[in-house]
């Protein structure tokens, strides 16, 4: 049975506009699909959900990028690390619903990033070519919401390093097929209910191709905040 592993960046659960809209989505899947999945949801402000990344791990790290051996504590770190790694690799699809945090995306999921990233995982490197990523033939639908930021609003209302970070590092590791839904702003904005429409008719258009797409390929991957 396909897997889709969802992504919950946001800490605000029942009052999180991207969460809420992560779930629209993925229902409209399991309604158009003609076959069914297993939905995995990974709350990312869970507590002890992410190992940390710092001097051990980091150490481990650069051991593997310049063929060294790992001392016992940086192998510990190192397979903390691939369990996380794991749980992402084996998921047929991604839900990621990510809300703007300063501009950025929310540090757990810059933590979770940075945690998966890892050579020989996710992406390799040719001295001659760059990177390359490892996760091909994969998809991904990501939900983005802003309080304040909307496309298009004079600087003085913010700048986007979210969405375009997060493109950026999917396609960094091979996934080159994602679908980007934005709900914005959900504060200043003259009619919430609106906007919030638009976006559902969006991830609805997303969802009937995302069941297509796991009807004849077995594989469909979404992310969510």
């Amino acid at each position: 049975m396909p897997t889709l592993l969802h992504v919950n960046a946001s800490p605000r659960y029942a009052n999180s506009d991207s969460l809420r809209l992560a779930r629209h989505f993925i229902d409209a899947v399991q309604t158009a699909g003609p076959e069914s999945f297993e939905v995995e949801t990974l709350n990312l402000f869970d507590d002890h959900v992410l190992p940390a990344f710092g001097r051990v791990a980091a150490a481990a790290k650069m051991a593997v990028f310049t063929g060294q051996d790992q001392t016992p504590e940086q192998v510990a770190a190192w397979e903390a690390a691939r369990a996380v790694f794991d749980q992402f690799a084996s998921a047929d699809a991604y839900v990621f619903n990510i809300p703007m945090w300063n501009a950025g995306v929310p540090y757990v999921l810059k933590q979770w990033i940075d945690v998966i990233t890892q050579p020989g995982w996710s992406f390799g490197f040719d001295p001659g070519q760059g990177y390359r990523g490892l996760l091909e033939g994969k998809h991904a639908l990501a939900v983005h919401t802003s309080g304040v930021y909307a496309p298009g609003v004079p600087a003085a209302f913010g700048s986007d390093f979210s969405s375009t970070f997060f493109a950026d590092w999917l396609n960094f590791v091979g996934i080159e097929d994602a679908v980007h839904v934005r709900f914005a702003p959900t504060v200043l904005n003259g009619d919430v209910d609106g906007t919030r429409e638009v976006a559902e008719a969006e991830l609805l258009d997303a969802a009937i191709e995302f069941a297509g797409k796991l009807s004849t390929a077995g594989t469909l991957q979404l992310v969510n905040d």
